[in-house]
Order: structure tokens, then sequence, then C-alpha cells
């Protein structure tokens, strides 16, 4: 059992958990992700890993209330546990030596995002940000962030904050200034991912991604995690999550992350009879 230090609300149906988890915590790098269970009786979801205190020995998850377990798992508050809380699983990102990168985060993407941002800060790294979500209501960590960034840009769809439109269009923008980057890293909708690869490729610039397609063990035992990357076939949960963006298959990464969507429906609709 695994007690929840602390919990925020960050936006509408956004929470953010502080989980104890000592022996998780000692191992944690960016990138690298948990599976848990809320109940004996749940599924296991993976979540990334957020943000880690080695001392408090936490660690920090941050989910969207869109299923039954998120759902689930928002009901908990600090003080009550999660019955399964296993990792860390996962490569960690390979961020020595980057000099100059570019992070673009959509959605809640930009909380795998944020412990990157916070460790090539930490060692020096000049870190541009883009920050992509549908209203200012939906921008999340754009204060924690800014504690690392050299520039924070912050896109929504609505123009309620920042510019209006799509992280592209910052990507693009900031190429054409001339910024050289080293690398760029990209979380978030497939679909943002591979608008993002497809601008970073024409300027022949090394993007990295981070695939969370459907996972059951998170151990690479039962297969469901494939990714085609270049040609082959990869498990995200013990090859990944992050890979090389332009050699990933999105288009077939979008058409099996919608595979169960009739049986959510029907699992939906019996448990709300």
């Amino acid at each position: 059992m695994f007690e929840i230090l602390d919990k925020r609300i960050l936006a509408p149906n956004i929470v953010l958990m502080k989980v104890k988890a000592p022996l998780i915590t000692k191992k944690a790098m960016p990138g690298q992700f948990i599976m848990l269970r809320v109940s004996e009786e749940g599924e296991r979801i993976p979540l990334t890993i957020a943000d880690y205190d080695r001392q408090e020995d936490s660690i920090s998850i941050i989910f969207q209330e869109v299923g039954f377990t998120t759902r689930d798992l928002g009901n908990l508050e600090a003080g009550d546990y999660i019955r399964d809380f296993a990792g860390p699983l996962g490569r960690g990102s390979n961020l020595e030596g980057l000099n100059k990168v570019l992070c673009v985060g959509g959605g809640v993407g930009i909380a795998p995002l944020y412990p990157q941002i916070k460790f090539l800060g930490e060692q020096g790294s000049y870190v541009d940000v883009v920050i992509g979500a549908r209203s200012s209501d939906y921008v999340i960590l754009q204060d924690e962030i800014k504690n690392y960034a050299a520039n924070t840009y912050i896109t929504t769809d609505d123009g309620s904050l920042g510019h209006k439109g799509f992280v592209t269009d910052i990507v693009k923008e900031l190429i054409d200034r001339g910024n050289q980057y080293d690398s760029v890293i990209a979380v978030g909708p497939l679909p943002m991912m591979k608008a993002v690869c497809d601008i970073t490729k024409k300027y022949n610039i090394p993007t990295t991604v981070s695939m969370n397609p459907i996972m059951v063990d998170g151990t690479g035992m039962c297969g469901g995690c494939r990714v085609t990357v270049g040609g082959k076939v990869y498990y995200a949960c013990v090859d990944g999550p992050e890979f090389d963006g332009h050699l990933v298959d999105f288009d077939e990464a979008i058409r099996r992350q919608h595979m169960y969507k009739k049986e959510e429906q029907i699992e939906h609709d019996c448990r709300i009879k």
C-alpha cells in the first residue's frame, strides 16, 4: 500500500498526487513511468513520473480523469492509499550533453516533460519550452517550468492565453529565427507529436517523442504496447517509452489507440446502469 502525501487540482479534471514510494524514488529518472492499481479489483494503468523528490521519498504523478480508473484514483485524498505502485519502469531519458533543447508539451503531456526540463535546466542546458492547451484553464506547470526554461511560450486553441493556434506554429517560428537546437523533445497527443516531427524532420533536428500506447503489465510480457519504429516492432514499456520521432509509425499508433473504443463504451454503459 502506498500513501498519498498530497493532492492538488491543477485544472479541470487534471490532478497532481504525491505518493510515498521510497524504493522507486531512489532509482527514478526523467522519462520513466510507474504502473498502478487503485484497488485489488482494479485495472493496471501506466502513468509517467512527473517529478520525484529523493529527500521526501515521493513520486509525483499527474493524470486526467477520463476513464473509470483515473476517476477512482481522483476520488482518493491525501492520507488514502493506492493498492499497487510499481516502478520505475521504462528507460530514462538520454539528456546528457545537450546544450540547447526545445521542449514541446501538449495537454497533460507537459507533466512527463517537466522532469526533463528540470534535469536539463539543472545541468545548465539552454531550454526553450512550448506549452499547448485547449484554453488557459488547462495550462499546467507553467510557473514550475519558468524556473528552468530560458523562454516559455504558451499556445491555446481558443486564444485565451498566449498564441492562438498550435504548438507547431511556435516550433516553426523558433527554428526559422535561426535557433540551432541540439534536440527537440515532444510529449503529448499522437497527432501533435506527429506534426512536430513533420516540421523537425525537414530541418534535420533530432526529435524524441514519448509513446504511451495500451499497456497491461509494463514489463514486456503482454505485448500490448507494440510500436513500430524504423520498420521494426518495439515494446514501449521496456524499449521506450521514448523513441526517435522521425522513425515512429504514427499512423499505426493512432489506429491502435482507438482499437478498444467500442469495448470502453460498453463498459461505461454497463457501469452507469
